[in-house]
């Protein structure tokens, strides 16, 4: 019983001891390699587990004080309550600053811990230095938690009865599966960075280097494409407001580092293929976690209002200010100095995937750099003149759509052309057919759809492109091979691609053709929107574990026919005092029925508001398709290749270099 009482004081002993542990991962490592001390170099893998074990502990620790309501904890205090149910108390560890913290360091550690795991294939010098740079940024992230973030802090010696409940926003299955996976891309990409900063301090970058870190890159940006669309689906649905994206800064601060390690992963495909984009692959390394470190800032600082974001002390976002420019003004001199080592030296002919490539992560770069630019600039501007301005969809929308449609113009092409040559009459007799068949598709499926206009005629020209181009692709290598062939990297090239233009078609067609309506409706009365007939019944009141409803009733019908009955919802979570709108949605697989209930009126009426939205799922649908396909590539039989057949590539390079 004494033992219990003491649990949150155990927890924050044991984040002090994976400080300590993370202090000896982050030195000895580093100082043998640079000695050439196999002993010390070892050190790495232990200190590794230990860090791990702690927080494991540490994070057990939070999770026992929220399932047993222990009240005297500040942070249970503030997002908790007793009549909370239990998942979403467990999901509460990450639904505010500290304990999303904590579990940030927490997967920071599990990375760590996998690559020691699974890199057994690596020189030792190389895991020491790769161990030890993760083990700087661990240091980082705990001591933020323990100076500034602690999750264990008690409120003594008056204990609340109760608490103060979870964020209504935030009592939903959204926040039990997005939060994690989306912070499983953000940290995986500490791996890419810390190999990247291994490969500058040895001075050596070659083929067997990126196959070791590809397929981490690779899972990282799948968990963050998942992570991200669960995030615009939860917004969806939960915000009332029937949209799924709204170019949010703390929305753009995820979908930087999205863009720049899907540049990434390609740029490595080149560096293992041929030997080239070596200083490309650093730099976009180097940008990647950097973006990450930039999203974890405009979160947790004060400096935006948002619905995503963290309610944190200006202080906090010093810290991680600091810790930004440490990390990456460090890497970028590192850089500076090694860049001869990192030079490319192989040529590179105009028809080839390479140079497809190239434009593709230049395509993507300056995407995010245009977002990066709408994102800082009103914020920089207050900064420094107090002048308030916004950047909404108009800038984004206009800059960034026609930047997407020039991308799926080269990824139908890059697909198809060859490395290092491809013949222009046979890339000729490959496109042509692709070409005439998508203008066909694409004008038929407008005339099926029903509406014709350039906006939807072009997405289905893009789309038909990619999807053509990949059927011709696979057709090509597998007529005299057949199917087995083809490498699960391959294939989740494909279905990645499949997904961005199903993701594609879903945007344009759920915006274009889109309805919505918002009126009063009092009990029997009826309304018609985009060939449905919606009748409202009227709302009955009724209790919640935590809150109080008034739920609505809305028969939706079409030709007679009854299609739905969907019941809304307005919410009173009594604890802290906040109405909340539930919306209910009829989803299938061409359109979604979303009915919001509003405000209550005189005479039993309400404010109703209607949207019929074709083809949204296919949003979704796509950014699973791609985060799929991420994994999928990542389970590729080369990348558990031994490091000798890897050395004997490198030695092949070498010699066409020559």
């Amino acid at each position: 019983m004494t033992i219990v009482l003491f649990i949150p004081e155990m927890g924050q002993l044991t984040l002090i001891l994976a400080l300590c542990f993370a202090i000896v991962q982050a030195i000895v490592p580093l100082l043998g390699a640079w000695r050439g001390d196999h002993l010390w170099m070892s050190l790495a893998k232990p200190a590794t587990y230990g860090q791990f074990a702690c927080l494991v502990f540490a994070f057990s620790c939070l999770a026992h004080s929220f399932m047993t309501n222990n009240f005297s904890v500040a942070y249970v205090t503030n997002n908790s309550n007793s009549a909370l149910p239990w998942y979403y108390k467990f999901s509460a560890l990450w639904g505010a600053h500290e304990g999303s913290l904590l579990l940030w360091a927490l997967l920071l550690s599990g990375w760590t811990f996998s690559v020691s795991i699974f890199s057994r294939q690596l020189p030792q010098i190389m895991l020491a230095r790769v161990l030890a740079v993760l083990g700087m940024i661990s240091i980082g992230f705990l001591l933020f938690l323990i100076m500034t973030s602690n999750p264990f802090s008690r409120i003594l010696p008056q204990i609340p009865a109760d608490g103060n409940d979870l964020n209504p926003l935030l009592q939903d299955i959204g926040l039990i599966v997005h939060p994690p996976l989306l912070y499983m891309g953000y940290v995986g990409f500490s791996v890419t960075f810390a190999f990247a900063i291994a490969a500058l301090l040895g001075r050596h970058l070659d083929v067997a280097w990126a196959r070791w870190v590809r397929p981490w890159t690779i899972v990282a940006w799948a968990f963050l494409s998942i992570g991200i669309t669960l995030g615009s689906w939860w917004a969806y649905y939960e915000l009332g407001w029937g949209g799924w994206w709204f170019w949010d800064p703390v929305e753009n601060a995820s979908f930087m580092p999205w863009l720049i390690s899907t540049a990434l992963i390609h740029s490595l495909a080149v560096t293992e293929k041929r030997g080239v984009f070596k200083s490309w692959t650093i730099l976009l390394a180097i940008s990647t976690f950097f973006l990450s470190l930039l999203g974890l800032f405009l979160v947790r600082s004060s400096v935006l209002t948002s619905v995503h974001a963290f309610v944190s002390a200006p202080e906090r976002g010093v810290f991680i200010l600091i810790f930004l420019l440490f990390m990456i003004g460090g890497s970028l001199i590192l850089f500076a100095l090694r860049a001869p080592v990192v030079k490319s030296r192989i040529s590179i002919n105009l028809w080839s995937r390479e140079i497809l490539l190239l434009g593709n992560n230049l395509v993507l770069v300056v995407a995010a750099l245009m977002i990066l630019l709408g994102t800082l600039y009103p914020l920089a501007l207050d900064a420094l003149s107090g002048a308030k301005l916004s950047v909404g969809p108009p800038y984004f929308n206009a800059l960034f759509i026609p930047l997407m449609g020039l991308l799926m113009v080269m990824m139908a092409v890059g697909v198809l052309v060859r490395w290092k040559d491809t013949p222009v009459r046979w890339l000729a007799s490959m496109l042509i057919p692709v070409m005439l068949g998508s203008a066909i598709l694409a004008v038929t499926a407008s005339i099926v759809y029903g509406v014709f206009n350039l906006a939807i005629l072009t997405t289905f020209l893009f789309a038909a492109l990619v999807l053509l181009a990949s059927v011709r692709d696979i057709f090509d290598k597998t007529r005299h091979k057949g199917l087995s062939t083809l490498t699960c990297s391959y294939w989740g090239m494909q279905i990645a691609h499949i997904g961005i233009a199903i993701c594609a078609l879903g945007i344009v067609l759920s915006s274009q053709n889109s309805a919505e309506r918002d009126l009063r409706l009092a009990p029997s009365e009826s309304m018609d929107l985009a060939g449905y007939h919606f009748i409202f019944e009227g709302a009955q009141h009724f209790t919640g574990p935590n809150f109080i409803s008034d739920k609505g009733t809305i028969h939706v019908m079409r030709n007679g026919k009854k299609v739905a009955v969907l019941h809304p919802e307005k919410r009173l979570y009594i604890v802290q005092g906040s109405m909340m709108t539930e919306a209910d949605i009829d989803a299938s697989f061409t359109r979604d029925i979303y009915v919001v209930l509003g405000e209550p009126l005189d005479g039993g009426a309400w404010a109703v508001r209607v949207h019929v939205k074709p083809f949204v799922r296919w949003i979704w649908f796509g950014g699973l398709l791609i985060g799929c396909g991420g994994l999928l590539a990542a389970l590729d039989r080369r990348y558990r290749v031994k490091v000798k057949r890897c050395t004997h590539k490198v030695t092949a390079m070498k010699r066409v270099a020559a």
